[in-house]
C-alpha cells in the first residue's frame, strides 16, 4: 500500500501518510487515490480542489457548511507549515466539542481527512504557505457557518500569540461553539 492511514481519537478523522519516493531530483508521491481510500473505508466522493496561499499568522476558520451541504476534506500542505484543527460538531458524538490538531508541512505529503460533521480551521506558521484541499461538496455560501477560533470552551492552542494572528472580520464575528447553528448528528 502506498498510504499509511492512522485513526485519531475523533472517529472518522484520519491522518494519511503517502509513501515518498525521493532521489537526487526531488520527490514523488501519490497524494490521492480514490480506490485506495475506498479500500481503507473513506468512501466520500471529492468534487472540487481548492488551493490557498497564506503568510505567517493567517488563521482561517473554524468553518463548516450545514447539511446537506457538508464538506468532507482531504488537506495537505504543498509548501510551508500549518497547524490544522478539526472540531467535532456531531451532536451526540462521544467526542462532541473536542478538537484534534496536527502540524502539516510542505514536502511531507502528509494529509488529514476531515469527514462531514467537523468544523475546520488552520493557522499558517510560515510565510508562503500553500495548501491543497479536496472537498466532497460544492461551496454553498448560504449554508456556510463558523465557530469563533478563540472560544474559551474549546481551548485550542493555535501555537502563535493572538497578537500575531491575521483573521478576517467575518471569522472574528463567528459565534461561540455553544451558540453556533449546527445540524449534524453522530451516526447520520
Amino acid at each position: 500500500m502506498t498510504f499509511k492511514i492512522t485513526d485519531t481519537e475523533l472517529e472518522g478523522l484520519r491522518i494519511i501518510e503517502p509513501k515518498l519516493f525521493t532521489d537526487s531530483r526531488g520527490y514523488f508521491f501519490e497524494s490521492f487515490n480514490s480506490q485506495k481510500m475506498s479500500d481503507a473505508g473513506i468512501k466520500e466522493v471529492m468534487v472540487q480542489d481548492n488551493i490557498s496561499k497564506s503568510k505567517k499568522g493567517v488563521l482561517r476558520g473554524l468553518h463548516y457548511q450545514l447539511k446537506p451541504f457538508g464538506q468532507a476534506k482531504f488537506l495537505t500542505v504543498l509548501s510551508g507549515r500549518i497547524l490544522d484543527v478539526a472540531v467535532d460538531i456531531r451532536k451526540t458524538s462521544p467526542t462532541y466539542g473536542r478538537h484534534f490538531s496536527v502540524e502539516l508541512t510542505g514536502g511531507s505529503g502528509r494529509l488529514i481527512f476531515i469527514p462531514e460533521g467537523f468544523a475546520h480551521g488552520f493557522v499558517s506558521l510560515e510565510d508562503e504557505t500553500i495548501i491543497l484541499y479536496k472537498v466532497g461538496n460544492y461551496y454553498s455560501p448560504e449554508n456556510e457557518r463558523g465557530i469563533r477560533f478563540n472560544d474559551p470552551d474549546l481551548k485550542i492552542d493555535w501555537k502563535l500569540d493572538e497578537k500575531e494572528l491575521i483573521i478576517t472580520a467575518r471569522d472574528l464575528s463567528f459565534p461561540l461553539f455553544s451558540e453556533a447553528e449546527n445540524n449534524f448528528r453522530y451516526g447520520e
